[in-house]
């Protein structure tokens, strides 16, 4: 069933991926039970949660690009645009492999949910070094199981060359970024240029532009329409990563699902902390040097309260917050004047402020 409203695609995407995990299932049970019983785990990360973002903005892109809802092209549409769910997947499983992160969304990441499935059977060998083999095995495989959704769906020659185009656009984009991410950390680039560079390729490129885009060339598209979403997408993207990099640090685990400080503690290079630091260097290099010491280790609550506390009377937060306020405000200026729907430019016009609002 499609979704009647742009409020319906989580759930929409929910219960079509259902379906897939159920014959996915099959296909892994016939090479073994055991292997099943892993790859389980995907279905149940995906099911366990998730806000289904990058399906929401690929179904607003279609319907901006003039996509009807009512004939059988939609729902070979939004079958594209639920895969992205499980791209997602696949970054999800892989980014907490690569931060050695415990929780997600308020469970045991799935590294830790198989090394503890290890132990408790009495396997054999280092059940860490197993669940993170598996990890990334089952993050691969929700990826090609993405693809085969794209593979197989019956698109218009016409349409599937567009698709194809973004889809591996998109594709090398989130893994190359991916990679620039743990480069930058392991250089030590504490640059806003470097920052924001991982952030449009990590983040805001498969987050926003390439499934708004997506989207639009499922409904047919033209390269003008798709450029412009792109645009709108990219300005859309930053902010709300740069949400996310403020809920890493002052958010409620209630909400997020990680621990508070989570960012901090990995030493992520978010703008956040770029931005401070610059800011610090030139400033109060006493207080740029307690900072760095307080980045990439563990916390307690109170080194977690010294942190925040430098991140906000230096004014990096104010200006990530005034950043995030900018960059919508010309993305929704750029969509005002898109020849396009007034529902949909409406509906993600609320989805662009749903995801990138103040929470604190």
């Amino acid at each position: 069933m499609l979704p009647a409203t742009i409020d319906d695609v989580p759930a929409a995407v929910g219960r079509l991926l259902a379906d897939v995990f159920t014959e996915r299932r099959s296909a892994t049970a016939a090479v073994s039970d055991r292997v099943a019983d892993l790859t389980d785990l995907i279905g149940d990360f995906v099911m366990g949660g998730g806000k289904r973002v990058r399906p929401t903005f690929a179904w607003a892109g279609f319907r901006l690009a003039g996509g009807r809802t009512d004939d059988g092209d939609a729902a070979t549409a939004f079958e594209v645009c639920a895969a992205l769910e499980l791209i997602q997947a696949c970054a999800l499983i892989h980014d907490d492999v690569i931060d050695r992160s415990d929780t997600r969304r308020g469970r045991p990441t799935v590294h830790r949910a198989v090394a503890a499935r290890h132990r408790e059977r009495g396997w054999l060998g280092d059940p860490d070094h197993f669940g993170t083999s598996t990890a990334i095995l089952l993050g691969d495989l929700a990826l090609s199981w993405a693809d085969d959704i794209v593979a197989q769906a019956p698109l218009h020659p016409a349409v599937r060359e567009r698709v194809v185009a973004v889809w591996t656009a998109m594709r090398t984009e989130v893994l190359a970024g991916q990679t620039l991410d743990i480069v930058t950390e392991a250089a030590a680039d504490e640059s806003v240029d470097a920052a924001y560079r991982v952030m449009r390729f990590k983040t805001a490129g498969y987050t926003v532009s390439r499934p708004l885009q997506l989207g639009a060339s499922l409904a047919g598209a033209g390269d003008e329409t798709v450029e412009v979403l792109g645009r709108i997408g990219d300005g859309l993207g930053v902010a709300f990563q740069l949400r996310d990099d403020m809920l890493g640090v002052f958010g409620d685990p209630a909400v997020t699902g990680k621990p508070s400080g989570d960012d901090l503690v990995a030493g992520k290079r978010t703008a956040l902390l770029a931005v401070a630091l610059r800011r610090l260097d030139s400033d109060d290099p006493a207080a740029a040097a307690r900072l760095r010491g307080l980045v990439g280790r563990p916390l307690t609550p109170t080194d977690l309260d010294d942190a925040r506390a430098l991140l906000v009377d230096c004014g990096a937060a104010a200006e990530i917050e005034e950043e995030i306020g900018r960059l919508v405000d010309e993305a929704l200026a750029v969509l005002d004047d898109l020849d396009a729907p007034a529902d949909a430019r409406a509906d993600l016009t609320a989805v662009a402020h749903a995801l990138t609002r103040r929470r604190s």
